[in-house]
Protein backbone atom coordinates (compact mmCIF):
# COMPACT_ATOMS: atom_id res chain seq x y z
CA UNK A 1 0.00 0.00 0.00
CA UNK A 2 1.05 3.39 -0.82
CA UNK A 3 0.13 6.98 0.76
CA UNK A 4 0.80 10.58 -0.49
CA UNK A 5 2.95 12.78 2.04
CA UNK A 6 1.60 15.97 1.69
CA UNK A 7 -2.66 14.63 1.57
CA UNK A 8 -2.21 11.55 3.34
CA UNK A 9 -4.50 9.78 0.53
CA UNK A 10 -3.54 6.01 0.57
CA UNK A 11 -3.72 4.13 -2.64
CA UNK A 12 -3.98 0.20 -3.34
CA UNK A 13 -2.26 0.06 -6.68
CA UNK A 14 1.18 -1.08 -6.42
CA UNK A 15 1.55 0.59 -10.12
CA UNK A 16 1.12 3.90 -9.67
CA UNK A 17 3.32 6.49 -8.29
CA UNK A 18 2.37 9.59 -7.95
CA UNK A 19 -0.84 11.11 -5.89
CA UNK A 20 -4.30 11.81 -8.08
CA UNK A 21 -5.28 15.05 -6.10
CA UNK A 22 -2.07 16.77 -5.63
CA UNK A 23 0.78 15.04 -8.13
CA UNK A 24 3.00 14.62 -5.36
CA UNK A 25 5.08 11.22 -5.02
CA UNK A 26 3.72 8.23 -3.45
CA UNK A 27 6.02 6.13 -0.47
CA UNK A 28 5.72 3.03 0.90
CA UNK A 29 3.74 1.96 3.62
CA UNK A 30 5.53 0.35 6.58
CA UNK A 31 3.14 -2.56 6.82
CA UNK A 32 3.61 -5.33 10.13
CA UNK A 33 3.92 -8.01 7.60
CA UNK A 34 7.69 -7.90 6.95
CA UNK A 35 9.71 -9.85 8.43
CA UNK A 36 11.63 -8.62 12.32
CA UNK A 37 15.19 -7.94 11.64
CA UNK A 38 17.80 -10.24 12.68
CA UNK A 39 20.50 -9.47 14.98
CA UNK A 40 23.28 -11.78 14.80
CA UNK A 41 25.84 -12.02 17.50
CA UNK A 42 29.27 -9.82 16.92
CA UNK A 43 32.15 -11.51 15.48
CA UNK A 44 34.72 -13.30 17.69
CA UNK A 45 38.09 -11.74 18.20
CA UNK A 46 40.62 -13.50 17.12
CA UNK A 47 44.40 -13.15 18.34
CA UNK A 48 46.57 -10.96 15.98
CA UNK A 49 49.72 -12.54 16.68
CA UNK A 50 48.95 -16.08 16.95
CA UNK A 51 52.49 -17.51 17.10
CA UNK A 52 53.30 -15.02 20.29
CA UNK A 53 54.63 -17.54 23.26
CA UNK A 54 51.68 -18.24 25.46
CA UNK A 55 51.34 -19.87 28.61
CA UNK A 56 49.78 -22.97 29.17
CA UNK A 57 48.83 -24.43 32.64
CA UNK A 58 49.70 -27.99 32.95
CA UNK A 59 47.77 -30.41 35.82
CA UNK A 60 50.41 -29.98 37.96
CA UNK A 61 49.42 -26.17 37.87
CA UNK A 62 53.23 -25.54 36.38
CA UNK A 63 52.84 -22.33 33.55
CA UNK A 64 54.36 -23.99 30.20
CA UNK A 65 55.35 -21.12 28.11
CA UNK A 66 55.59 -22.62 24.10
CA UNK A 67 54.15 -21.49 20.43
CA UNK A 68 50.63 -22.08 19.26
CA UNK A 69 51.11 -24.22 16.59
CA UNK A 70 48.30 -23.54 13.33
CA UNK A 71 46.94 -27.20 12.46
CA UNK A 72 48.92 -29.16 10.45
CA UNK A 73 46.89 -29.36 6.87
CA UNK A 74 45.88 -33.04 5.34
CA UNK A 75 48.67 -34.87 3.82
CA UNK A 76 47.61 -37.77 2.16
CA UNK A 77 49.26 -41.11 3.27
CA UNK A 78 52.08 -42.14 2.26
CA UNK A 79 50.69 -45.65 -0.40
CA UNK A 80 48.97 -42.55 -2.24
CA UNK A 81 52.64 -40.57 -2.63
CA UNK A 82 53.91 -44.03 -3.83
CA UNK A 83 51.53 -43.92 -6.87
CA UNK A 84 53.39 -40.64 -8.26
CA UNK A 85 54.76 -41.02 -11.35
CA UNK A 86 58.35 -40.09 -11.14
CA UNK A 87 59.99 -37.92 -14.03
CA UNK A 88 61.65 -39.05 -16.70
CA UNK A 89 62.45 -37.47 -19.23
CA UNK A 90 65.97 -37.35 -19.87
CA UNK A 91 65.67 -41.12 -19.97
CA UNK A 92 62.71 -41.20 -22.76
CA UNK A 93 64.78 -38.39 -24.43
CA UNK A 94 68.02 -40.65 -24.35
CA UNK A 95 66.17 -43.54 -25.38
CA UNK A 96 64.78 -42.30 -28.34
CA UNK A 97 68.30 -40.22 -29.47
CA UNK A 98 70.03 -44.17 -28.90
CA UNK A 99 66.99 -45.37 -31.84
CA UNK A 100 66.91 -42.55 -34.15
CA UNK A 101 70.73 -42.90 -34.03
CA UNK A 102 71.18 -46.30 -35.11
CA UNK A 103 68.08 -45.78 -37.93
CA UNK A 104 69.87 -43.12 -39.03
CA UNK A 105 73.43 -44.39 -39.22
CA UNK A 106 73.68 -44.54 -42.73
CA UNK A 107 72.94 -40.83 -43.16
CA UNK A 108 76.15 -40.31 -41.08
CA UNK A 109 73.73 -38.77 -38.22
CA UNK A 110 75.16 -41.62 -35.89
CA UNK A 111 77.61 -39.43 -34.28
CA UNK A 112 75.38 -36.54 -33.45
CA UNK A 113 72.76 -38.48 -32.09
CA UNK A 114 74.99 -41.32 -30.43
CA UNK A 115 76.41 -38.43 -28.74
CA UNK A 116 73.29 -36.32 -27.46
CA UNK A 117 72.11 -39.98 -26.74
CA UNK A 118 75.04 -40.04 -23.90
CA UNK A 119 74.84 -37.09 -22.68
CA UNK A 120 70.67 -37.10 -22.16
CA UNK A 121 71.22 -40.46 -20.74
CA UNK A 122 73.95 -39.77 -18.34
CA UNK A 123 72.20 -36.98 -17.08
CA UNK A 124 69.32 -38.85 -16.76
CA UNK A 125 70.94 -42.19 -15.13
CA UNK A 126 72.77 -39.72 -12.54
CA UNK A 127 69.61 -38.10 -11.91
CA UNK A 128 67.78 -41.56 -11.00
CA UNK A 129 70.27 -42.39 -9.11
CA UNK A 130 70.56 -39.35 -6.53
CA UNK A 131 66.84 -38.85 -6.18
CA UNK A 132 65.30 -42.14 -7.22
CA UNK A 133 61.90 -40.66 -5.70
CA UNK A 134 61.43 -37.99 -7.91
CA UNK A 135 63.35 -39.16 -11.07
CA UNK A 136 62.72 -42.60 -12.97
CA UNK A 137 64.27 -44.57 -15.57
CA UNK A 138 67.65 -45.95 -15.09
CA UNK A 139 67.24 -48.62 -17.44
CA UNK A 140 65.78 -46.63 -20.16
CA UNK A 141 68.71 -44.45 -19.75
CA UNK A 142 71.26 -47.11 -19.70
CA UNK A 143 69.43 -48.57 -22.79
CA UNK A 144 69.59 -44.81 -24.93
CA UNK A 145 73.25 -44.36 -23.76
CA UNK A 146 74.25 -47.88 -25.08
CA UNK A 147 72.71 -47.56 -28.01
CA UNK A 148 74.11 -43.77 -28.79
CA UNK A 149 77.83 -45.16 -27.68
CA UNK A 150 77.26 -48.25 -30.28
CA UNK A 151 75.96 -45.77 -33.05
CA UNK A 152 78.82 -43.53 -32.16
CA UNK A 153 81.67 -45.98 -32.52
CA UNK A 154 80.02 -47.79 -35.45
CA UNK A 155 79.77 -44.31 -37.40
CA UNK A 156 82.98 -43.54 -36.96
CA UNK A 157 84.13 -46.64 -38.33
CA UNK A 158 82.15 -46.25 -41.10
CA UNK A 159 83.46 -42.99 -41.83
CA UNK A 160 87.19 -44.70 -41.39
CA UNK A 161 86.35 -47.13 -43.95
CA UNK A 162 84.57 -45.06 -46.10
CA UNK A 163 88.24 -42.47 -46.35
CA UNK A 164 90.48 -45.58 -46.30
CA UNK A 165 88.38 -47.34 -49.63
CA UNK A 166 88.50 -43.90 -51.18
CA UNK A 167 92.66 -43.83 -50.64
CA UNK A 168 92.83 -47.56 -51.80
CA UNK A 169 90.48 -47.43 -54.11
CA UNK A 170 91.21 -44.11 -55.86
Amino acid sequence: MKHCPRCNQRYEDQDLNFCLNDGELLQELETSDAPPTLFMDPPRTTRENWAEPQSVPTSQGQQIYGYQQPQQMYQPPMSAMANTVADSTMPTISLILGISSWVLMCCYLGFPLGAAALITGFIGYSRSSKDPQRYGGGSMAIIGMVLGGISLVLTILFVILGVFGQIIGG
